[in-house]
């Protein structure tokens, strides 16, 4: 299954989840609308701590929403893999690992930009 396939299928159970639990997913949105729209740190920098503890974390519905997000808020490749670099660095192994499928991740949505 592709990245972008990946992504759709996740925002699909997303939406029935949206259903399911309404109160609690509109809490949670608001608290990301909040916190992107504030603070010194434009929505970059932010995606970028997401994406750090995303991989950190281990959660790849997470890796591949915030690659998506970082190419939407004007990431480059080479900042990609700086940050790729960090999260390396503070995950060992695993997080070598994960940051193959953001890389990957972004090269494929990058090819259909």
């Amino acid at each position: 299954m592709s990245y972008s396939e990946k992504i759709n299928e996740m925002r699909d159970e997303l939406r029935e989840l949206y259903k399911a639990a309404p109160d609690a997913t509109k809490g949670f949105g608001g608290l990301s609308k909040a916190v992107k729209d504030n603070g010194p740190l434009d929505v970059k920098q932010k995606e970028f701590i997401a994406l750090g503890m995303a991989l950190v974390l281990r959660c790849e519905p997470c890796i591949n929403f915030h690659v998506e997000a970082l190419m939407k808020a004007g990431a480059t490749r080479e900042e990609l893999a700086d940050v790729l670099g960090m999260a390396i660095q503070m995950g060992g192994g695993p997080g070598l690992m994960y940051a193959g499928h953001a890389l990957a991740c972004w090269d494929e949505l990058a090819a259909k930009a």
